[in-house]
């Protein structure tokens, strides 16, 4: 299994085209220098004021508050859902028109954006407690955020030890092998599958 250890200089950071906000690219796949021409894409937003959020055609949409009071998230279609217990993601499509009110303050969150037509995509906030097995499938990709807390990759020496606001990319390439991650802490936990 292909390892990729993120941090935060392998992030990129962009200003929103309105002005209301940062979006801090943790992940595209593929790698492109276009907003918009990626399968899949996480991400954390850092949101200082009201307003519409981007459009994502032919996309899915899953948001969770990370830090902050929180907001109120309006999506067309939908009844408006409080964003305001820490990483509770809420899934919605990314070709609705939708817009965020903020509760109390800015708030940070965490996004993941996938092209549906392309990718399958499980998102989960997990408890580490110990050890955590990520297993190999030639279909999966594994992204892996630490929320909180710090955590080591067992068996690999050659790698460094994970803090929070790092990831890990765990590309499968093949069916066999596995990772198993040991701490404590927080983590979000995104499976990816080609459709």
């Amino acid at each position: 299994m292909k390892i990729r250890h993120l941090r935060e200089n392998d992030y990129r950071r962009m200003r929103w085209q309105n002005g209301g906000g940062w979006t801090t690219e943790l992940y595209s796949h593929p790698a492109s220098a276009d907003d918009i021409a990626f399968g899949w894409r996480v991400s954390i937003a850092d949101i200082e004021s009201d307003g519409a959020f981007s459009i994502f055609p032919q996309c899915d949409r899953w948001i969770a508050l990370l830090e902050g009071n929180g907001m109120q998230l309006d999506v067309e279609g939908q009844p408006v859902v409080a964003l305001d217990q820490r990483l509770q993601f809420v899934g919605f499509s990314g070709d609705a028109r939708s817009s965020g009110r903020l509760l109390d303050g800015a708030v940070r969150d965490f996004n993941l954006i996938a092209r549906r037509d392309l990718w399958r995509c499980e998102i989960h906030h997990r408890p580490l407690v110990g050890s955590m097995l990520f297993a190999a499938s030639a279909a999966d990709m594994w992204f892996v955020y630490l929320a909180a807390g710090s955590a080591r990759i067992e068996r690999r020496a050659d790698l460094p030890s994970l803090s929070a606001g790092e990831a890990l990319l765990l590309d499968t390439e093949t069916a066999t092998g596995s990772v198993v991650l040991d701490g404590g802490g927080e983590l979000v936990v995104i499976r990816i599958s080609a459709r």
